[in-house]
């Protein structure tokens, strides 16, 4: 198939055409990748377009900032499915792309066309996604919301201070970690396609990936029998694994295995204490905690935290500052990794964060910053009509 739409990205997916019919984060965010990594990703808005542009404040020159985040290397065409004529230009694209990806309930395409079935069988090739809260089947009827997720995986049973409320994370974690995961099936399965001529439906949902990414957590569920509490900021397995306070400011202190324990303790002046029974093994020091943190406090209070950074890690022992999100970008830029990109015309680009893959051989590339809505609807629809 491929597209013509665009020139030669350069990229890896350079030829392929994504139909994106998915709105606000999880899937955007996985077109976006896409987008990077040199596709040609047609956003399909609804008149009022996607719920994200109205997400504000923040705002950039009265655009919201999170719809910002998610929608670099993207064209826009506005299409209002009830009207037969835009209708034709949504099946007409499907039939056309590479890949096709929504996240709307499970059915909620079938009256239009663009179910997969229907999709496919004017376009066997396809590698459709689709992408839901609570999967296709007892879930079907929930919408799929991140708080929901957050709060119905257990997310915030696990999340906030020991006995306190429960909290939500600051982002919205599994829509994220649901844009990845979709991202890394629709490559999956163009690698299959690429190998035998044939597409295929895959589907993720929030709920199912926020069992897999909540990893230790579930784990201890399924396979110890063990349903986790709220601990603030300490680890359940490993200590110390939390923020201490210092002489000046707290300091995230972190020794994850016995070599990194010693060599703490005599930084900080307190060599004996990986000889001492209650702290020689992981188990013994996350079993002993309460003995153990204020032995350390009172051998932190000698210096700062800032003092303590060098020292520390200079060891080899993790350990750092607690930065506030503008703070975490200078460390980004001090430490050489260029966090800021600033997407297509220099005249116009609006900044935004850089994929954080590296490649040797085809690195992403940011050609087009987040469109207006309907940008490029006359384009679009003029390129369609000309095939």
């Amino acid at each position: 198939m491929g597209t013509t739409l665009d020139g030669p990205s350069g990229g890896p997916l350079d030829g392929i055409l994504v139909a994106d019919f998915s709105r606000v984060l999880a899937g955007p965010y996985a077109t976006m990748i896409l987008g990077d990594l040199g596709a040609t990703v047609v956003k399909v808005e609804a008149p009022g377009g996607d719920d994200t542009r109205t997400w504000q404040p923040p705002t950039r020159d009265g655009v919201a900032t999170y719809y910002l985040s998610t929608n670099r290397n993207k064209r826009s065409v506005v299409l209002d499915f009830t009207d037969p004529a835009d209708l034709d230009v949504a099946q007409r694209l499907a039939a056309r792309a590479d890949v096709v990806v929504e996240n709307f309930k499970p059915g909620g395409l079938v009256r239009f066309g663009l179910d997969h079935d229907t999709v496919r069988a004017a376009n066997p090739a396809v590698v459709h996604c689709s992408i839901t809260g609570f999967g296709a089947t007892g879930g079907a009827h929930l919408p799929g919301y991140d708080l929901l997720v957050q709060a119905t995986s257990g997310l915030m049973s696990v999340t906030g201070e020991a006995g306190g409320t429960p909290l939500r994370a600051g982002t919205a974690v599994f829509d994220v970690m649901t844009g990845l995961h979709a991202g890394v099936a629709i490559l999956a399965a163009l690698r299959h396609r690429d190998a035998t001529g044939e597409g295929q439906h895959v589907e993720t949902n929030l709920l199912s990936v926020a069992m897999s990414c909540l990893v230790n957590q579930t784990s201890a569920v399924v396979a110890g029998g063990v349903v986790p509490t709220r601990m603030g900021n300490e680890h359940p397995s490993v200590y110390p694994y939390e923020p201490m306070p210092t002489g000046d400011g707290e300091l995230i202190v972190i020794a994850a295995n016995n070599g990194q324990f010693r060599k703490l303790c005599e930084v900080i002046g307190a060599p004996d204490l990986p000889d001492d029974e209650r702290f020689a093994t992981p188990a013994a020091r996350s079993a002993n905690r309460e003995a153990l943190r204020p032995l350390m406090i009172a051998k932190l209070a000698a210096r700062s935290a800032a003092e303590w950074f060098d020292l520390i890690t200079g060891v080899g022992v993790p350990c750092g500052p607690i930065n506030d999100v503008a703070q975490g970008v200078a460390l980004a830029e001090d430490l050489g990794l260029d966090p800021v990109v600033w997407p297509g015309d220099p005249a116009t680009a609006v900044p935004s964060i850089r994929n954080p893959v590296g490649y040797s051989a085809t690195p992403p590339t940011y050609r087009r910053s987040p469109p207006a809505l309907g940008a490029d609807s006359a384009e679009v629809r003029a390129w369609l009509d000309g095939l």
